[in-house]
């Protein structure tokens, strides 16, 4: 139970976390935190602001420090499947991906960042990196909010193409479809800058 006068906003949002990961986006409330934390509703709101700004702060939560750091000599491609695998299992474990898809956030700016320096590094330019940069976050943040198994892993044939079966995908699937999707994407990027010559790769 939190102290109303020493409450700090980084607890507001902590229990917020709590209570999406628990019951989802729609549990989360300015009472349902002040009673989580044993306060009234005044002091939360005082802290952050209205619900737009406490969903904004516990975005800002799951995507802090999201980005990977850049390994030494490795090219824009392969670190945008790390990228956007980390950025993935980040926004998964928010347990509630509307979140991030109905709420607009500067952080996706900033997770960004390194990914838009690797590119930069490798030739391409800025407007390109931006606009690379903008597609792989929408098709990860995409592809988590749709992302949900739909069929036990023993329903999948051998040698069946993952996504094929018109009944569902399993877990295993939705795994293999995400590097595809992201693969699929990053072959069209280099395709374009090799058209424009501005890909800075061989």
């Amino acid at each position: 139970m939190a102290s109303e006068i020493d409450l700090s906003a980084e607890q507001v949002v902590l229990a917020a976390v709590e209570i999406l990961r628990e019951g989802g986006l729609d549990s989360v409330s300015m009472r349902s935190v002040a009673n989580r934390l044993g306060v009234t509703p005044p002091p939360v709101y005082a802290r952050v602001g209205n619900k737009d700004a406490l969903l904004d702060a516990v975005a800002d939560h799951f995507l802090a420090d999201v980005a990977p750091a850049v390994e030494r000599g490795e090219k824009w491609p392969d670190y945008a499947r790390r990228w956007t695998q980390q950025m993935r299992q980040r926004l998964t474990e928010a347990a509630d991906s509307r979140l991030f898809v109905q709420v607009r956030r500067p952080a996706y700016l900033e997770a960004s960042r390194p990914l838009l320096k690797c590119m930069s590094r490798d030739g391409m330019s800025k407007d390109s990196a931006v606009r690379a940069c903008r597609l792989l976050t929408w098709a990860t943040v995409g592809f988590v909010a749709m992302d949900r198994p739909t069929a036990p892993s023993s329903s999948r044939r051998r040698g069946q193409p993952a996504g094929s079966d018109p009944a569902g995908v399993t877990s295993e699937e939705v795994d293999e479809l995400f590097t595809a999707h992201i693969d699929y994407l990053i072959d069209g990027i280099r395709r374009d800058e090799a058209a424009r010559g501005d890909s800075g790769e061989p």
